[in-house]
């Protein structure tokens, strides 16, 4: 096997990993069979080993690494998530072992993901109330002055509370977000922290 059919078969088994994670594995690989130089390639496949196994420890090192430094943007924390879920199926166990541990874990974040979704849709509906009594408000101010008060008051109870939910609910997804990733990572290092 030489450089390039090795390179080959390393992207092939990369091609899942997060575009950005993908683009520095592809180039330091390229770097290190660089500084081997053509006449050091057969040595330095040997010393890397298999394509495979290359690219499964390189997998469980990106899930350790999330693990250890919680994704700072949701997107990030996504591609976390994904990489501990690729960890988990490079991770040396029984294959329905692993794909029960894949569609569980898929299952679960999607219904995170409805409840969430759930509860930023509330918002938006209690939010969408207190504008509406807001400007229902400023038609009544010339009929009942007591009453166009008491419907902006209102008004602002209902957006401020609605703000205050979908605040809330992003801030919820993050830290959901963070503790997937993170015990996924944790499922791919055998359970055991550093």
């Amino acid at each position: 096997m030489n450089k390039n059919e090795y390179m080959k078969i390393l992207s092939h088994e990369l091609r899942r990993l997060p575009k950005e994670d993908y683009g520095r594995a592809i180039e330091y690989f390229e770097e290190y069979f660089a500084e081997a130089g053509p006449e050091n390639e057969a040595q330095a496949i040997e010393d890397l080993g298999s394509p495979q196994e290359a690219a499964k420890a390189l997998i469980m090192d990106l899930a350790a690494q999330n693990a250890d430094q919680p994704p700072k943007t949701v997107k990030r924390g996504l591609s976390a998530v994904w990489i501990g879920i690729l960890a988990v199926c490079a991770a040396p166990v029984a294959l329905p072992l692993a794909l029960t541990a894949v569609i569980l874990a898929s299952v679960a974040v999607l219904i995170i993901g409805i409840i969430l979704f759930c509860i930023i849709l509330a918002a938006v509906c209690i939010c969408a109330g207190g504008i509406i009594s807001l400007a229902f408000s400023g038609f009544l101010i010339f009929h009942s002055f007591g009453d166009a008060l008491c419907n902006a008051g209102t008004g602002l109870i209902f957006t401020g509370f609605g703000i205050l939910i979908v605040y809330g609910a992003i801030l919820l997804f993050r830290f959901i977000i963070r503790k997937i990733s993170g015990g996924l990572a944790k499922v791919t290092k055998g359970g055991h922290k550093k």
